[in-house]
C-alpha cells in the first residue's frame, strides 16, 4: 500500500498510529497538535478572507471579485487538508525514530497569499475597476 493511501486512512483511524514505532515524548505530540491547530487557524482565516472578499466588495468587477475569493478559499481548502496530512506524517516520523517531513506547502500558501495581497494593494492604490 502506498505511503500517501496508509497515512490518509490514519486521517480517519488515529489509533493505528499508536501501531507505528515507540511513543514519543508527548511534549513532542502536543507540539504537533498545537501546530496542526495552527495551520487549522489560518484555513479558517484565508476561508474568512474568501468570503469577505466576496460579500463585502461587491463594487469590485465580478471577475476580480471572484477571482480573489476563490483564491483565498481555494487556499483555506489545501491548507485545511494539509493540517491533518501533516500531523499525521510527523506523528508517524516521531515514533519511528525518523526526520520529520519536509514541505514546499509553506512556501507555495505564502506565495498564493502574497499574490493575492499584492492583486488587493493594485486595486486600493489604483481603485477599483467596478466604480
Amino acid at each position: 500500500m502506498s505511503d500517501f493511501v496508509q497515512s490518509l486512512r490514519l486521517w480517519f483511524a488515529p489509533r493505528r498510529i499508536r501501531d507505528e514505532g515507540e511513543t514519543p515524548d508527548y511534549r513532542f505530540s502536543l507540539a504537533n497538535e498545537r501546530t496542526f491547530l495552527a495551520w487549522i487557524r489560518t484555513a479558517l482565516a484565508l476561508v474568512g478572507g474568501g468570503f469577505a472578499v466576496d460579500q463585502f466588495l461587491p463594487d469590485l468587477r465580478w471577475g476580480v471579485r471572484v477571482g480573489l475569493a476563490l483564491a483565498l478559499l481555494a487556499a483555506g481548502v489545501l491548507c485545511a487538508l494539509r493540517a491533518v496530512n501533516h500531523w499525521v506524517r510527523c506523528e508517524r516520523a516521531m515514533r519511528r525514530g525518523e526526520d520529520l517531513p519536509v514541505s514546499r506547502f509553506p512556501a507555495l500558501l505564502s506565495l498564493a497569499v502574497a499574490g493575492v495581497a499584492l492583486a488587493m494593494v493594485v486595486l486600493v492604490v489604483f481603485g477599483w475597476a467596478g466604480r
